[in-house]
């Protein structure tokens, strides 16, 4: 059930270096994006950068760095991958969904259906064109959700989901799907934008700025609060052995559901893990002892790691061998991308109807911190309610799609019933949110819907 076979000294050795170069390389992101200017003004993250130089100096570039030392970063975002989710739910409290409705409900559908959208519309092009002409594989359409709105940690996460499943080419393909959606969600994003201002649709818009990346001392952010007496244990410490509880869990959870659904990644169960520490300890007095700020300092670790590894060790001739389908499959999500932006948005916001459907914009094709990024430039100063109603729904999109539950059984299911079926019941599913929608009067006309926006400002 559990993986116990000894490790040898020299194996633990050759770990170590490559975390240490691993580390070296984030920190040659650091020292990048501080000089070079044009990463700055795009947002590249420092573990991006020096996952590209990673894979620059590696076997398929320069030849600094050995197959070898790639081959071991290869296997490491499987694991952190389940670092990363393990403490998602842990010391998180669900908002009161009765109180928020107004603002979580037109978020929350208006992400689900952009989200099925970007399954079930790449996965029926994978059954109808890809397939066919170009011979992909069945889970090839599967990388756009698990890419764009997942990102590079998914992606690279799910790699040995890819590899167990029969397919050891999809890690490599759905990290450059992912780069493919970082840069198109922030130039987009950043054109779309423009074109709001000047429309008026987005009216509090920033002009082009600079955002310091490093933080003034009265202005930053502590990592984590000091919640037990160091007598007693350290704050990561304690915060660790949460999320080893959690990933315990999460082992147990896939022990019992091999024989059910084989080929179940670990770290969806992990999250699930993280849920019931949180169920338990937050019922003792250990409860107040959880700090949300420690547990994603350690995510955010991982996170990086996680990137950079990936990056480092993508296979760039299996990206060069499929680039006509991947091309084609990009093309395709972005524009379903952009489409589905200029259609639902001044349908299913009352109000500032730009400022909420561009931080789903930047989520669904770039990630959350794009997302973001894109909504700080369209409302610096957060005069719309966009960005609490995007806060709000977070508990009830991020466990489940976007890399959560949902993305991870995409291969499981584009394997066991073929991309058709599993193309047709995302889009299914995207009308059915539609229709609910309307039932709930949150879909207007886009008459109706400025109607309204006009009475309430």
């Amino acid at each position: 059930m559990f993986p116990t076979d000894e490790v040898a000294g020299d194996t633990v050795t050759t770990l170590l270096f490559a975390f240490t170069v691993l580390g070296l390389l984030v920190l040659a992101g650091v020292v990048l994006r501080l000089l070079v200017k044009p990463l700055r003004r795009f947002f590249i993250p420092a573990a991006l950068i020096g996952g590209v130089l990673g894979a620059a100096l590696g076997p398929y570039g320069a030849g600094v760095f050995p197959e070898g030392m790639t081959a071991t970063w290869s296997a490491l975002p499987g694991i952190l991958i389940t670092v990363v989710f393990a403490p998602m739910l842990i010391g998180v409290r669900m908002p009161d969904v009765r109180q928020s409705y107004q603002l979580i409900a037109p978020q929350l559908l208006f992400g689900y259906i952009g989200d099925f959208l970007l399954m079930g519309v790449p996965m029926l092009l994978c059954a109808a064109l890809l397939m066919p002409v170009w011979g992909v594989d069945a889970m090839f359409g599967t990388m756009v959700e698990i890419a764009w709105p997942g990102g590079h940690g998914t992606a690279g996460g799910m790699a040995p989901v890819y590899t167990e499943l029969g397919w050891a080419d999809g890690g490599a393909l759905a990290l450059a799907a992912a780069t493919v959606g970082l840069v198109f969600g922030i130039v987009v994003g950043m054109v779309l934008i423009n074109i709001g201002a000047r429309r008026g649709d987005a009216p509090n818009a920033a002009g082009s700025r600079d955002t310091p990346d490093l933080i003034g001392r009265e202005e930053r952010p502590g990592l984590g609060q000091v919640t037990l007496n160091k007598d007693l244990v350290d704050g990561l410490a304690f915060h660790g052995a949460l999320i080893a509880v959690a990933v315990f869990i999460g082992w147990l959870l896939q022990s019992a559901l091999e024989p059910l659904v084989p080929g179940l990644p670990l770290f969806p169960l992990a999250m699930i893990g993280g849920a019931l520490v949180q169920a338990v300890v937050g019922r003792t007095r250990l409860g107040d002892a959880v700090d949300t700020g420690s547990l994603r300092a350690i995510q955010g670790a991982a996170l990086d790691l996680l990137v950079v590894s990936a990056v480092a060790s993508v296979s760039i001739p299996v990206v060069l061998d499929n680039i006509v389908p991947l091309s084609l499959l990009m093309l395709v999500a972005a524009a379903v991308a952009v489409g589905f932006f200029y259609w639902a948005g001044p349908r299913m916001f009352r109000r500032s109807w730009f400022e909420h459907a561009i931080v789903n914009f930047g989520t669904l094709t770039a990630v959350s911190s794009v997302g973001l990024m894109l909504l700080r430039t369209a409302d610096p100063e957060l005069k719309t309610d966009a960005a609490r109603a995007y806060a709000l729904r977070a508990p009830f999109f991020s466990p489940l799609v976007g890399g959560g539950l949902v993305t991870a059984l995409l291969p499981v299911l584009a394997v066991n019933y073929g991309p058709w079926a599993v193309g047709i019941g995302a889009c299914a599913a995207a009308a059915v949110l539609c229709l609910l929608a309307r039932l709930l009067g949150i879909w207007r006309s886009p008459r109706k819907a400025r109607e309204e926006a006009a009475s309430l400002s």
